[in-house]
Order: C-alpha cells, then sequence, then structure tokens
C-alpha cells in the first residue's frame, strides 16, 4: 500500500494506513472452493495440521474416508478435517461462504442481516441467521486488565413502552423499565473496549464491573451515576447539569462505541431478544478491538480465535422459544 505524504495523510479519511480489501479483491481470493480451503487453513494451521484432540502436529494426509482428511497418528483412530473443533466445525457451508462471511462481517461495522448473508451467499436464513452467531463467537474473549485511564458508562437496549402493546407494557415507569442494561469500558491508552450485558446498575455491579476489568490505581472516568460513586481514582462530568467535558475527564469515547452498536441494534437488526443480546455486545466490541488492523489480518484473527467455540443450532435456539 503507498505511504501517504504527511500532507495527504493530515487530510485521508479515517484508518487511512490500513490495508483496506474491496469486493473485487474478494472475487480474486475467493474464486474457487480451493483458494479459500488454502486461505482458512493458513490460518487454523498456521504451521501444518494440527490434531484438534491431542495438539500433535503427527499427522497422516490422504486418508480413504469420504468426510475426514487427516489421522493423528498419536491418537488411535482420531480422524479430523480442517473444520473439527473450530468454529466451521459440522458445518456443510463451502469454505468459500465461511472465508466471504469472514469478510462481510469484520467489514460491516453496523453489523450485517442474517437477510442479507442469505440473499448475499444465496444459502438459506436459517443457515444464515446460524452462521452470524457462529462466527463472531471468536470475537468473546477472557480477562481484560485496563491500564487507564478508563472511560466507564452504562446503556439499555429494548422496546420503548410507549411503543409496546397494552398487554405487554409493563407499567413500572418510563425511560429504563423493561431495558436490558450493558457496561462499558474503554481504555484510553489502547482503544480496547470491554462490553457485557449486565444484571443491573447497581454500584455492587457496576463497581465490581470496573474492579475485574481494571488494574487498581487505574483512572477511571464517568458521568455523576450515582453507582460510581465511592470509585478509586475516580472524576465524573455532570450529565445531569449539561457538563460533557471537565479537563481530561469525559466518556466521549465509550459513547462513541455506543452510537455504533445502537446504529445497528435499531438500524439493522430493529430488535434482538434479551437471551442473544450478548452475542451482538461481544460481537461490535471485538470489531471495534480490531480495527487497527489490516482488513485480511482482521478476518485471520477472526478465523484463528475460532477454537473450541462451537455452537451448534440446537444450543443457538435453546432459549429462544424457537
Amino acid at each position: 500500500m503507498r505511504k501517504l505524504s504527511k500532507k495527504m495523510a493530515k487530510n485521508a479519511p479515517g484508518k487511512h494506513y490500513r490495508k483496506g480489501i474491496g469486493i473485487m479483491d474478494i472475487v480474486r481470493m475467493f474464486d474457487t472452493e480451493q483458494k479459500a480451503y488454502e486461505w482458512l487453513a493458513g490460518y487454523i494451521w498456521p504451521e501444518g495440521p494440527v490434531c484438534p484432540f491431542c495438539g500433535s502436529c503427527n499427522a497422516q494426509s490422504g486418508i480413504k474416508h469420504p468426510q475426514m482428511t487427516r489421522r493423528c497418528r498419536d491418537c488411535p483412530k482420531k480422524m479430523f478435517t480442517l473444520k473439527t473443533g473450530r468454529i466451521i466445525s459440522r458445518s456443510k457451508l463451502y469454505f468459500r461462504t465461511w472465508a466471504i462471511a469472514t469478510y462481510l462481517i469484520v467489514t460491516n461495522l453496523q453489523g450485517i442481516s442474517s437477510m442479507k448473508i442469505h440473499r448475499e451467499l444465496n444459502i438459506t436464513q436459517r443457515s444464515a441467521w446460524h452462521l452470524l452467531h457462529r462466527l463472531p463467537k471468536a470475537y468473546e474473549t477472557g480477562h481484560f486488565n485496563f491500564q487507564g485511564p478508563v472511560e466507564v458508562d452504562e446503556a439499555y437496549f429494548g422496546g420503548k413502552e410507549a411503543n409496546k402493546h397494552e398487554s405487554k407494557k409493563l407499567n413500572a415507569g418510563r425511560r429504563t423499565v423493561g431495558k436490558t442494561a450493558v457496561g462499558g469500558i474503554k481504555d484510553r491508552e489502547t482503544n480496547q473496549i470491554k462490553a457485557k450485558v449486565v444484571s443491573d446498575t447497581t454500584s455492587k455491579t457496576l463497581q465490581g464491573f470496573v474492579g475485574d476489568s481494571t488494574a487498581d490505581d487505574t483512572t477511571v472516568y464517568t458521568d455523576d451515576h450515582a453507582s460510581y460513586e465511592r470509585l478509586p481514582k475516580h472524576d465524573t462530568v455532570k450529565h445531569s447539569a449539561g457538563e460533557y467535558v471537565k479537563g481530561q475527564a469525559h466518556i466521549n469515547g465509550v459513547e462513541s462505541f455506543w452510537a455504533t452498536l445502537k446504529r445497528g441494534y435499531y438500524g439493522v437488526y430493529h430488535k434482538t431478544s434479551k437471551e442473544h443480546l450478548y452475542r451482538y455486545v461481544s460481537e461490535f466490541a471485538g470489531r471495534h478491538n480490531s480495527r487497527e488492523l489490516d482488513t485480511e489480518k482482521q478476518m485471520g484473527k477472526l478465523i484463528a480465535n475460532g477454537r473450541d467455540r462451537q455452537l451448534r443450532y440446537q444450543d443457538l435456539i435453546a432459549h429462544t422459544g424457537s
């Protein structure tokens, strides 16, 4: 990619330093099933085939089996393929479908609907919906230990009481009634986001969320929500008084993340069930956290992180009443 001069870089669009991939590039990259297989294998098996059961690299190829392509010599009778033990496990979709779907997920910042995937990749809407929950599981991450300073805020997702049918109204107040709370932390130093669905917005819950995700001496900036009071190294801006910036104290960064998430929630998905909201939250946070990478590296990271992240359709619909 051509390096921009300082003058050009100053006026260039956001993330100009990243190497992107266009639609025609994707067409050329994955114009055959073999190319897609080799691309996926390069991130799943960067150093050659690895047994998903024991981790051995001592694999036999060319075995006579209708589906399995490898046999582990260190695991008696253990056969496997590129898909085994991965987010693409037990899938009948083409490798090209998975590779192109990965591109669509990492490049659509506000998310992409299952109907669009269904049309673009010529697969059933059910398969598209399942795929859109399987791939983003690789965005689910474990422990964060932000050094800070960090911005902390909470947001609410769900339908407005005024728009609900009379039989579904809770009649228990306004604004956050019937909505699901999501807590968010943004590390200013690394630009990384952690976001998760929280059971409530009490001091115990929100301060526990902050404590589990930050170092002991981290400076924390929040709004004037009462639940953040008594946090150590804590400064606030009083949104209730129209104050949004006070020196270094503001939460503009994490609120920008909420704006992106809400545009996807209301504009692309229109609604999500409470049971699946955490999946969308982790997807948007994961996509945000990889935005500094070139597009292909974002795709590769998503595929590489897919080990032991299988999601069966039966498990996906288990709590939806489908």
